[in-house]
Parts: structure tokens; sequence; C-alpha cells
């Protein structure tokens, strides 16, 4: 089990606790606002479940998986569905949704792995589907307090993004943690588009 796992297998209902009751709903809007009612949504790396709940809510058909067993049980139990146990490598879906929502969760694969996995999310999506997925700003690489990291600033990520010149830029921006104390911290957000090939 690698380091990352191995935190959330011991810290689960704690982090599952702290993240469910966060207020993400600005975000949330700014993804959902770009789907049809009743769109395809796969929660990679779906965590406590919060925002899979808040999905459910709005009447979108939900995947959600999570490479942790123990915030998969934890992510299930609060949101009333089966939640996948799956590690990002794993996914092998073929156009089977409108979005892919990766809220602070690719951010523990590392760089080299990184592209694999777009890959592996360009072939999820239906064509002009949505991603949104968020990093910690900043440059560094490597373990930090437990949990392996790859950050991005808005101009590593355009750089990374060279890779894929299907997935077209909608919106970026920069925020703060919306965690108690914690907002220092800085994210990136990103939301791609899928390209419709002609």
């Amino acid at each position: 089990m690698d380091a990352t796992l191995r935190y959330y297998a011991e810290n689960a209902e704690r982090f599952a606790a702290e993240t469910a009751a966060v207020d993400f709903a600005a975000t949330r809007e700014r993804f959902l606002g770009r789907l049809s009612p009743g769109a395809a949504i796969l929660d990679l790396g779906c965590g406590s479940g919060r925002d899979t709940k808040a999905f459910l809510d709005r009447g979108f058909r939900v995947t959600a998986a999570d490479g942790s067993p123990e915030l998969c049980a934890l992510a299930s139990a609060y949101t009333g569905i089966p939640v996948r146990q799956m590690l990002f490598e794993e996914l092998d879906a073929q156009a089977e949704y409108d979005g892919i929502w990766a809220c602070a969760s690719l951010l523990h694969v590392p760089s080299a792995e990184l592209p694999d996995i777009f890959r592996r999310m360009l072939t999820a999506l239906r064509p002009g589907g949505i991603i949104y997925a968020s990093f910690k700003y900043g440059t560094f690489e490597g373990e930090r307090n437990g949990r392996r990291f790859t950050d991005f600033t808005a101009e590593t990520f355009q750089t990374f993004l060279r890779h894929f010149p299907e997935l077209t830029p909608e919106d970026q921006w920069i925020s703060a943690d919306v965690r108690p104390g914690r907002e220092s911290e800085k994210w990136l957000n990103v939301i791609l588009r899928k390209t419709i090939k002609s």
C-alpha cells in the first residue's frame, strides 16, 4: 500500500468528517452549469461523498469511485449509493460520462503518471464532456504530511495541457482553501471540455 492510501486508511473517519461539512457549492455550480439536467457524472476520488450527494440531490446520475476502501464505505453510507473502490489507473469506461469531477483527487498522482490518467478520463467522457480538477497551487512534488502531492501553477498546468489538444480550457481560477484555519493555502481549479471532433 502506498503512503497516500495508508494515510486514508488510518485517517478516513476524521478526513470524511472534516470534508463533508465544507461548503463547496459555488465551485460545484461552475461545473454543473455546463451540464444538462440529469447528466451522467463520475465523481473520481469522491472522498467523503460530499459532492456525490449534492449531485444526486440535484437529480444528476452519479457514479462515485475512490481508491481508499475505507473512504468508499463511509461515502456509500453518506450518499446511499454503492461507491466503487477503484484506483485512477483502473478507469476503463468508454464514452459513459458527460462530466468528470476530480476534486482534490488527481493531486495525489505522480506527474509522470498523470498523462495516462487524463487519457483515461478523455476516453471515459462523451464528446463535449467536461472535467473539473483541482490541485494545490505551487511547484512541489513529493510526499507531504503522509500523502503524495503533485502541485501545479497556472503556467505549469498550461504546459501539461499541451499533451491534450482535444481538451479546451473553459475556466481556471485560484481559490483559498475553504477549510477553517487553512485559508492561506491556495488551490488551482480548472474546467476543461473535450472538443467534439468532426
